[in-house]
């Protein structure tokens, strides 16, 4: 098994901390996606300054495949974040040389040679979906808490894997779950926090959370998207892949920093 994650990353600034660790969604799902074992790569851009070496030389540490990672001259991006009884509360966010990230012809010959594709809606591949599906990748993608943005619209109908992101299950997010999958993909899944989460692929499945000691949130999303999509991959069904979505966010919770 073999999977690429493409978009955006970050340093996650903790200015209450006066310290940075390398993140971004899809770097993050990278990293879990090694801590579970699965071969991972990452495509992105990062600037020629000292946080874009901190970010490749970290997952470079973690095993993940950055030969498709570009260095541009410019900043890498920045997320300000603070820490408050454990859950991040975002600042501002300078993008850097992210603003101008797209992929090339190579890139799009390298993701053809894995089993799926994980961006997300700050991505910026949402126009190169409809190709990288003619290519036959199945493809994921985390919508987070934008439920009606215009990227939405224009990605979903190429999306196998559709995650999102809220606060409770409720009639109208169950309403939106029916309606999503409609438009295309094989299942939408919904985190909910310290609700679990709920999957839909024709029925609705339901998962808790797995107990544990939280000490930050970060990167608590990207790691069930990582434990899911290892299971789903591996053909088990999608309860079980719920379950490993929970177990591998609990790793995460439990620790400073998104990894």
């Amino acid at each position: 098994m073999r999977i690429a994650t493409v978009g955006d990353n970050c340093i996650d600034y903790y200015e209450n901390l006066h310290t940075g660790y390398p993140g971004g969604n899809p770097v993050n799902v990278a990293v879990y996606l090694k801590r579970l074992g699965v071969e991972a790569s990452y495509i992105g851009f990062v600037g020629n300054d000292d946080y874009g070496k901190i970010l490749t030389e970290a997952l470079s540490q973690k095993g993940v495949d950055i030969s498709h990672v570009s260095v541009k001259e410019g900043s890498t991006a920045v997320t300000q974040v603070e820490l408050v009884n454990g859950e991040r509360v975002f600042g501002e966010y300078d993008e850097g040389v992210m603003a101008d990230f797209m992929l090339t012809e190579d890139d799009l010959h390298f993701l053809s040679e894995h089993d799926l594709i994980v961006s997300g809606i700050w991505g910026k591949i949402e126009g190169r979906l409809p190709e990288l599906k003619s290519l036959g990748n199945l493809i994921a993608f985390d919508f987070a808490t934008k439920l009606e943005d215009p990227i939405k619209e224009a990605a979903i109908p190429y999306v196998d894997y559709a995650f999102f992101a809220a606060e409770e299950e409720t009639d109208d997010l169950l309403h939106f779950m029916v309606t999503e999958k409609a438009k295309g993909p094989k299942v939408v899944i919904v985190t909910l926090g310290e609700n679990g989460s709920i999957a839909y692929d024709g029925d609705f499945h339901r998962f808790g959370i797995v107990p544990c000691e939280v000490r930050d949130s970060m990167g608590a999303g990207d790691s069930y998207i990582a434990g899911f999509l290892k299971a789903v991959i591996e053909g088990h069904p999608i309860p079980y892949a719920m379950e490993q979505g929970a177990r591998n966010s609990s790793v995460t919770l439990s620790y400073v920093g998104a990894w």
